[in-house]
């Protein structure tokens, strides 16, 4: 492997979608990469400039032995895979996915007043999603990164202030869907992996 500069990332833009568990994530590419998702996929809109986190961590706990200093082996013992990121668009969508709930909790108040509400209940909700992340560095790569299965395990303190806009900050966590189905996807149009082999 040699040094390509062609092959350095930098997510110009990007975008983060919520849907059902199991959404089916788009694998076609097309000029409008924001058309290829499906009706499925809700965009969560506006987030601030700090993008999204990916952090993969896994655990691994030494096997001691009474013969040795050092550990004889690992075992994997936990993979916490998450993606962090704050949302700047108030609305049916995003507040009840910062909550923990669904579009379908927000009602309105009265009969045409305009006003809608929007409970937190007294204990937490299992509010599983599936998570898209989808990044363009320039007119030619794009970069899908698809969770089947998660949650929003942590939610930032939210500032109210004259000077800057609230936002709503989550840490989404990848759930299993079992031992052979894959905890996330990543899809990529980039020729820098034309020289990978073509699965039949």
């Amino acid at each position: 492997m040699s040094n390509n500069s062609s092959e350095i990332r930098v997510a110009g833009t990007g975008r983060v979608l919520v849907g059902a568990v199991g959404a089916a994530a788009p694998t076609t590419f097309s000029a409008n990469p924001a058309g290829d998702w499906s009706n499925a996929w809700t965009d969560l809109g506006y987030t601030t400039t700090d993008g999204v986190t990916f952090a993969k961590k896994d655990k691994l706990d030494p096997v001691e032995t009474w013969q040795a200093i050092s550990p004889a082996r690992f075992v994997y013992s936990d993979r916490d895979l998450t993606l962090k990121f704050a949302m700047l668009q108030f609305n049916e969508n995003t507040l009840p996915f910062f909550i923990g709930g669904s579009k379908g909790d927000v009602k309105p108040v009265g009969t045409n007043t305009g006003v809608f509400s929007l409970d937190i209940p007294d204990g937490p909700t299992f509010d599983e999603r599936a998570l898209g992340l989808e990044f363009t560095d320039g007119k030619d790569i794009t970069y899908r990164f698809v969770i089947p299965r998660g949650q929003v395990t942590a939610a930032d303190d939210v500032k109210l202030a004259r000077k800057s806009a609230a936002s709503l900050g989550v840490t989404f966590t990848a759930l299993s869907q079992g031992a052979t189905a894959p905890l996330a996807t990543f899809y990529m149009k980039d020729p820098a992996y034309a020289a990978a082999p073509v699965t039949p």
